[in-house]
């Protein structure tokens, strides 16, 4: 699955790719992440995307020129490609969602917005849905857009390497446990749950299903 992102800032994410699960989802080729900076696509000597919002009030705007073309750049001949633009009045994101991005589509655009948001128009021009990933407003679309990235890519067969470890697809509960047995702690000792030391799986499952 290959993941175009919009974005100024595209360092940003170096230190999440690079690391753990998604840089080995990376190096095996299960996904690819490519970023576009819309200050590559400005005639502006400047390099500057942002201008000031009409009808007045705080902040600038990202400028739709730029983006469109990086957008265009990202999407290129693709025939089935799945534009998202995060702002916070989306649709919100979750599971349900990120498994149908990762079963209906190979490549998937994520828009990325900063300052006072982007030009509404370059929504328009792709048909992008807009998503959010909560109630709250950020600074800007990159940590959103990791949070994407790794919902949609730990539903890809093979990145987490055993299938039992997406927690949706099995009996899990909240709590979880290991060594010690008996765990002391300022002169209290605090023991794993009873049923998880009996090997009877039924009854685990059950008290998972409670918890």
């Amino acid at each position: 699955m290959n993941f175009h992102i919009i974005t100024l800032f595209p360092d940003s994410f170096s230190s999440y790719i690079n690391e753990s699960i998604i840089a080995r989802a990376v190096k095996d080729k299960k996904i690819k992440i490519k970023f576009y900076n819309p200050r590559d696509f400005t005639k502006d000597k400047h390099k500057r995307v942002d201008q000031k919002p009409y009808g007045g009030g705080p902040g600038m705007v990202l400028e739709a020129q730029a983006i469109l073309k990086a957008v265009e750049k990202a999407v290129g001949r693709k025939k089935k490609v799945k534009v998202i633009f995060l702002a916070p009045n989306g649709k919100q994101f979750d599971n349900v969602y990120a498994k149908r991005l990762s079963k209906q589509y190979k490549d998937v655009v994520i828009i990325s917005g900063r300052y006072e948001g982007i030009d509404a128009r370059v929504r328009k021009i792709f048909k992008a849905e807009v998503v959010t990933v909560g109630p709250y407003v950020l600074t800007g679309g990159e940590l959103p857009a990791m949070i994407i990235l790794d919902a949609v890519a730990r539903q890809i067969k093979g990145v987490l390497g055993n299938v039992d470890s997406i927690e949706e697809e099995r009996i899990a509960s909240s709590d979880v446990y290991t060594r010690p047995e008996v765990l002391e702690y300022k002169g209290k000792k605090y023991r794993v749950p009873k049923v998880l030391l009996s090997g009877d799986h039924k009854k685990i499952d059950e008290w998972r299903k409670k918890k």
